[in-house]
């Protein structure tokens, strides 16, 4: 899936590691990915790419969010 998400052009072939890392993260199917690379991680237009992708592919919603969103969560 990590060259899907470059082929489908979601994201650019220097960023393959960040394809990788998501791609891994789906296919474990890890509840949320928490990250504080905004530029190509926690980046709704790329997050709607890869969730495309992975649903294509038979996999659920992956969740993206950034470590401010959850400071409080549980409070």
């Amino acid at each position: 899936m990590a060259t899907e998400y470059i082929t489908e052009k979601v994201i650019g072939v220097t960023s393959y590691a960040d394809c990788l890392h998501i791609a891994l993260v789906t296919i474990y199917q890890a509840d949320l990915l928490v990250s504080w690379n905004f530029k190509y991680v926690v980046n709704v237009d790329r997050i709607r790419g890869y969730n495309s992708i992975n649903i294509k592919n038979g996999y659920k919603l992956l969740d993206i969010r950034s470590p401010r969103e959850l400071i409080n969560y549980g409070n």
